[in-house]
């Protein structure tokens, strides 16, 4: 009988896949390095092919890697379905989510209707941030799990998906024909103002930030009332909003990196059953969304 690959280990590839990073995915799955780097050795013995390349620091995928990672992300999703759907246990008590309220409207209903069918004794807080006061609530053990956008040098999260970044306007509106362009921003820790800034500053187009604010709704109505330029993921994305491209004089940006960090001094059972759900939940809104292109 053929022997069947081992499930702990895939998900320990796809920390690694995400991350770029044995190190930090060591710390997502609470393993030493040294138990990681074994993981893997086993793995490619067991597929035999090589998996991983080295590129500096970084560990990249090989044709193959890209093609288990697929089928790695399925696996470990339908066995945490099939554990929840037979699990006897009634899972009751308090679980503390923390998001950034550029990313709740999107991803909240789909999250909190998955989790509240599947445990319906259990009451759920949802704090609505920044992603930099998300991080040091987590620290200061104030919530459980949180939604972050994913940057260099910040903490190891699970990056679960990528979106990307674009420059909005106003469809009724010509605002980013002006000189300076005016700009609608969130706070100067937030990682898209920079990219935004470092981008327009790099083809030297004069800019003025003419609102700043923490709230994606009130950049998005300073964006719908003709009054600035902004940066959003696709997600943020409004009716009322056109996005602007190279040959408007706005460059590609970054891709937005959302990743999902987990309290490290509190493990529980409880926010393990939610950061499988939220993961599962964003996958079903990324499957309904290639089903309806």
């Amino acid at each position: 009988m053929t022997a069947l690959i081992d499930i702990d280990q895939l998900r320990t590839f796809i920390a690694i896949a995400e991350t770029g990073s044995f190190t930090k995915a060591a710390e997502i799955v609470h393993k030493t390095q040294s138990a990681v780097s074994m993981q893997m050795k086993r793995l490619e013995e067991r597929l035999d092919r090589a998996i991983f390349t080295r590129d500096g620091r970084a560990s990249k995928l090989t044709d193959d890697g890209e093609r288990l990672l697929d089928y790695a992300r399925r696996i470990v999703k339908l066995n945490i379905e099939t554990l929840a759907a037979f699990s006897d246990a009634e899972l009751t008590g308090h679980a503390r989510l923390g998001v950034p309220d550029d990313y709740a409207d999107r991803y909240l209903p789909e999250i909190m209707a998955r989790f509240s069918r599947a445990y319906p004794g259990v009451e759920l807080t949802v704090i609505c941030e920044p992603s930099v006061d998300l991080i040091e609530r987590i620290a200061a053990s104030e919530l459980d799990l949180a939604i972050i956008t994913t940057t260099d040098g910040g903490p190891a999260t699970e990056t679960f998906r990528r979106e990307r970044l674009l420059w909005v306007t106003s469809h009724r509106h010509s605002t980013h024909q002006e000189a300076p362009v005016p700009l609608a921003l969130g706070r100067p820790s937030c990682a898209w103002r920079r990219h935004a800034m470092a981008t327009l500053e790099k083809i030297e187009r004069p800019y003025r930030i003419l609102y700043t604010s923490s709230n994606a709704g009130a950049v998005a109505a300073a964006v719908l009332a003709g009054l600035a330029v902004s940066v959003l993921p696709e997600s943020g994305l409004r009716p009322g909003m056109r996005v602007l491209n190279p040959g408007d004089g706005f460059p590609d940006l970054p891709d937005c990196r959302i990743g999902l960090l987990r309290n490290p001094h509190e493990s529980s059972a409880l926010a393990d059953a939610l950061a499988e759900h939220i993961i599962s939940s964003l996958d079903n809104l990324s499957e309904a969304a290639q089903a309806a292109e």
